[in-house]
């Protein structure tokens, strides 16, 4: 029996549906490509924008024109929020939605139509492990489920749930099987990965970095999206103990502007994120500091946008995803009055992607003669290799052998047509 894949959305999605997978191909089924003919098809669905839900549904469409008569599950936070218009999708068969993923592979054996959604209302973790991954340079544990903060745009809280953390030793235990099979690098994840361990009151983000720290086999240590509330005197000074947390800090930022971010409820105002930035690259002169920012949020005038465009011109931001604000049903933003128009909202998108590709560049220039280690992922026509230092800057050398997920130090030599050039040292 074959089954394809399809996952969109965040890292702890990708983690989740390589759970999945592990569990089918356990009990004998094949893993085949999504876009061919399969007996079945798994999709992990996202719902953080109206795109991404549009997008799910187009995947949904996808599968059942590939084969009409293949079994389609469709779980993920898409489901979760909209699960009977999920089950109306010509050829859906399960809908799972953001809890009991594992329950997957029971029903499709069964081959039944199922609609198993009920309430995130469980303060429990739902287990899962894994013991490989898609790519074998790194592999992404997730951590940490659901979100306490209620951010004004954010639908994921409702999705997802309050938030709730994996033990510790369990979180071990699966790196050091990662590390058996060969892995040299984790990504951990998280919904809002800087509330690990608030739920148990006696473990916290930091304590679980120092205990993964301690695999031999383990290289590298990179997070995942943190808010930068993470980011106390005491943090830092723990992180600078620990050399295999990768530095390259993505911290969330959403709005330069003050007003805007109170809107937001964002829990921060733009003189904190400066300061932690600050303290940042001062523990570690060499660390990437990217984020995210939302243009076009209700209510925000050309000069509020100013200010934020300002203010990111201030931070030494390596690169900036920007997202066109998306109303979701449900939160307190879709009803704020002084919705923006699209064609707003696509001009700022603009002046911001302008500015961040302004910045990548720089940014990029100033590490040639940079020496850093990188885990090849990737080999070109032009026999390029691709890996990415620990602060996350992709770089491009030739080599003889194979060197793809191998630990190798390198110096950059050149940053030409927007790539980072360096030789084997």
């Amino acid at each position: 029996m074959k089954i394809g894949f399809c996952t969109l959305g965040c890292k702890v999605n990708q983690y989740e549906t390589e759970a999945i997978k592990e569990i089918f191909i356990k009990n004998g089924w094949e893993e085949a490509d999504f876009n061919g003919v399969c007996d079945a098809y798994i999709i992990n669905t996202c719902s953080v924008t109206h795109l991404s839900d549009r997008k799910s549904r187009q995947m949904i469409n996808r599968a059942h024109r590939n084969n009409p008569n293949g079994i389609i599950a469709v779980c993920g936070c898409y489901a979760q929020m909209s699960p009977e218009e999920v089950s109306a999708i010509e050829g859906v068969d399960i809908v799972v939605g953001t809890k009991n993923k594992l329950e997957i592979f029971r029903l499709v054996s069964e081959g039944k139509k199922a609609n198993t959604v009920t309430p995130v209302d469980k303060e429990d973790y739902e287990d899962m492990e894994i013991t490989l991954f898609e790519s074998k340079t790194r592999a992404i544990i997730k951590a940490q489920d659901g979100c306490n903060n209620f951010c004004s745009y954010c639908i994921i809280p409702y999705a997802r749930g309050r938030i709730r953390s994996r033990a510790l030793q369990s979180i071990y235990e699966e790196c050091v099987r990662l590390s058996e099979n060969g892995f040299l690098e984790i990504v951990l994840a998280g919904i809002h990965i800087c509330s690990y361990g608030k739920d148990f009151k006696d473990v916290t983000l930091l304590d679980l970095l120092e205990k993964i720290h301690q695999i031999e086999g383990i290289k590298r240590i990179r997070l995942s999206s943190i808010e930068p509330n993470a980011f106390t005197d005491e943090f830092i000074e723990g992180l600078k103990r620990l050399p295999k947390v990768c530095r390259h800090f993505h911290i969330s930022l959403q709005s330069g502007c003050d007003e805007t971010l109170k809107r937001m409820n964002r829990r921060y105002d733009s003189a904190f994120y400066m300061e932690v930035v600050r303290k940042l690259t001062k523990a570690f002169p060499d660390c990437t500091v990217t984020t995210d920012l939302i243009v076009g949020f209700p209510g925000e005038t050309e000069e509020e946008f100013e200010k934020s465009l300002e203010f990111i011109k201030k931070i030494p931001f390596y690169q900036i995803h920007t997202f066109k604000y998306s109303v979701r049903e449900g939160t307190k933003a879709a009803s704020m009055p002084n919705q923006l128009p699209p064609e707003i909202k696509e001009e700022r998108s603009k002046a911001v992607i302008r500015l961040s590709k302004e910045k990548e560049n720089e940014f990029k220039k100033s590490f040639i003669n940079y020496e850093a280690g990188i885990i090849p992922e990737t080999l070109d026509g032009d026999g390029f290799y691709m890996g990415h230092t620990s602060n996350y800057l992709p770089v491009f050398v030739k080599s003889d052998e194979d060197i793809r997920d191998k630990l190798v130090k390198v110096k950059i030599t050149d940053y030409k047509n927007n790539r980072l050039i360096g030789k084997i040292i």
